[in-house]
């Protein structure tokens, strides 16, 4: 009998202690949004990652687990792990146009619309939230990068973006 009751005690104890634990570690969706921006500039700032993907007009960096699944003109299709990544590029733009964060700005859904700027460059990202999570686009001038993540995943996908936006490296075509 009173190992039952011992135990009782301890099996209490571990259950309020797992839901406080689970309590205290879970992030509210807006601190999350503010880590995914505040992610975003400073990987913005940061000096851009060695290209180390190849595709038809210009180089890039990937982070690892990142693969091209398709290109065609102006897109680049990736994939990670079943989550998926569309990257548009457009070689007429420079790395301070803002025509990408303009277009996300006449949109009515910009809660989350943040810009950088520095000197040589001009960056931005738009969060939507959507019913399955959210909806991320982040550019630097025009180059833009767009996917679908979940709460979870939010700050690491916005990260991994912003490098592989930062890193985009056109070939001169000689037009």
């Amino acid at each position: 009998m009173k190992f039952e009751k011992t135990g009782l005690v301890v099996i209490s104890f571990l259950f309020v202690f797992l839901i406080g634990i689970s309590i205290w570690s879970i992030q509210p969706k807006e601190e999350v949004l503010a880590n995914a921006i505040e992610v975003a500039e400073q990987q913005f700032a940061l000096e851009s990652k060695v290209q180390n993907k190849q595709v038809e007009n210009f180089s890039l960096y990937l982070p690892e687990g990142y693969k091209v699944e398709e290109q065609n003109n102006s897109n680049l299709l990736l994939n990670k792990e079943e989550k998926r990544f569309i990257l548009f590029y457009n070689e007429l733009e420079t790395q301070t146009s803002r025509l990408n964060y303009e277009a996300a700005k006449e949109s009515n859904n910009h809660k989350w619309l943040e810009a950088f700027e520095e000197k040589e460059r001009f960056g931005y990202i738009n969060i939507k939230e959507r019913e399955e999570g959210f909806e991320v686009e982040l550019g630097v001038g025009g180059v833009k990068v767009t996917t679908r993540s979940s709460k979870e995943d939010l700050v690491g996908d916005v990260a991994d973006m912003m490098d592989i936006a930062n890193s985009i490296a056109y070939e001169e075509t000689g037009a």
